[in-house]
């Protein structure tokens, strides 16, 4: 799906730092660079999927737009409207429009609340309906997820973990949102009841228009439900374009070894394994210049002084690299 003139979300050199403090008076000695300067957009019934290694700064994308954390710099728009700057009552109205799906389902959800309850909270908490009406908008939305009306009186513990999630997809769509984050939402889950969510989420898509953006490392389950794909290292995003072009052209070498790593479900099919070698860089202290420099088999001695800018070297593929 192409990008549209107005999207529906757009996200322009967001960053988050985290102070890292020590000793009595707890002054700050660093940075922790969990987002550095992301920039994308999502549209109407589109879906973005974000990718890379755990502690890449992936769900701290998330969070941040939706000013679950507070961004450091950068701007955040919905619609037009900058929602990066506004009070926490200003933010209010917005909050309707923008949901998220957790990646454990279980800790998630509530313990001492009924099923129903959990689901009918966000009508509750922004004032909307009378008891008996959200009552039965959670009804429908039980059966819209997939679970019976009598489920609504039970309680966290007596559900399945496909259940419970489904029950976190239910609370995520109780305000009728036009954007949700899935912050890894099937990665806990056995890959049966993967299969489920995730055609549920298509689905829901299909049916109201929903905006997703959809965090993962699984590259199988991203390139299933994405229609383009960022894929992000050590708080910056390094490739960004269509998810076919992404899995048959990749041009980041970053890219290029997480798709190697990628399980191919055939014996008969043998293909040239790159392993990327070293670890992750601390966010705390990255590497200047480019931050996969130290792992990449292609690095120049530019590589390790200048920082790739995000640049459009094919229409519509994004890629930081000075090779490319």
């Amino acid at each position: 799906m192409a990008e549209t003139a107005a999207p529906l979300l757009q996200v322009e050199d967001l960053a988050k730092h985290f102070p890292v403090k020590k000793g009595l008076l707890r002054r700050t000695i660093g940075q922790v660079r969990a987002v550095d300067g992301v920039s994308f957009s999502i549209g109407a019934g589109e879906t973005l999927g974000l990718v890379g290694e755990s502690g890449c700064g992936k769900t701290t994308v998330g969070r941040t737009l939706l000013r679950l954390i507070e961004p450091t710099a950068g701007s955040i728009r919905i619609e037009g409207q900058d929602i990066t700057r506004l009070s926490r009552s200003e933010l209010r109205p917005f909050r309707r429009q923008m949901q998220i799906i957790f990646q454990d389902p279980f800790s998630s959800l509530n313990p001492r609340m009924r099923a129903g309850e959990i689901v009918g909270e966000p009508l509750r908490v922004h004032g909307l309906r009378s008891q008996d009406e959200r009552r039965e908008r959670v009804a429908q939305l039980f059966e819209r997820v997939g679970l019976r009306k009598a489920q609504m009186d039970a309680y966290p513990h007596q559900f399945s973990g496909g259940q419970r999630q489904r029950i976190g997809v239910a609370r995520a769509l109780a305000l009728n949102p036009k954007l949700i984050v899935g912050d890894e939402p099937v990665s806990a889950l056995d890959v049966s009841i993967q299969a489920q969510v995730i055609n549920l989420l298509m689905d829901l898509q299909r049916e109201l228009g929903l905006s997703y953006l959809f965090i993962s490392h699984n590259l199988a389950v991203v390139e299933h439900i994405s229609h383009r794909v960022a894929v992000m290292y050590l708080g910056r995003i390094v490739e960004h374009t269509d998810k076919v072009r992404l899995f048959t052209h990749a041009l980041h070498p970053y890219t290029e070894a997480l798709l190697a790593a990628v399980p191919v479900p055939d014996p008969l099919i043998k293909r040239e394994k790159w392993v990327v070698q070293g670890d992750v860089p601390s966010p705390l202290n990255p590497p200047p210049g480019c931050h996969f420099h130290p792992r990449c088999p292609y690095a120049e001695a530019r590589c390790k002084v200048e920082a790739p800018a995000l640049r459009e070297v094919e229409h519509g593929h994004y890629v930081a690299c000075h090779l490319r």
